[in-house]
């Protein structure tokens, strides 16, 4: 099997809207990671503290043949087209572990839909 990651950088207030949109769209599960980030734009400060607005680092672990809509559903869920909402790229994967456990369910569910 061939894996990709899709990196997306999202606010944390449609970190939950993201995910739901990314299980619906066939991922399995997601890892959220606390982040901060600047833009093109300086961060708004007060009394010299910054405003920014927090940020997570979702990462979906996906087979290959999923990632477009998977891709396609949290850029609508997350309205990436809208400017300052975020941002999600795919990058390749060579390796894996860890995933024995889910792999060998994964064949079993093939084999009993299938079968």
């Amino acid at each position: 099997m061939k894996f990709k990651v899709i990196l997306a950088s999202v606010k944390t207030d449609i970190t939950d809207t993201v995910v739901e949109a990314a299980k619906a769209a066939g991922a399995t599960g997601a890892t959220i990671i606390p982040a901060r980030g600047t833009g093109m734009r300086e961060a708004k400060t007060f009394f010299g503290l910054s405003l920014e607005a927090p940020t997570d680092i979702v990462m979906l672990l996906l087979e290959e043949h999923i990632v477009r809509q998977v891709l396609a559903a949290i850029s609508a869920a997350g309205k990436f087209d809208q400017p300052g909402t975020g941002i999600a790229f795919v990058l390749p994967v060579e390796s894996v572990v860890g995933l024995e456990s889910q792999l060998e369910r994964f064949k079993q569910e093939v084999r009993e839909q299938y079968f």
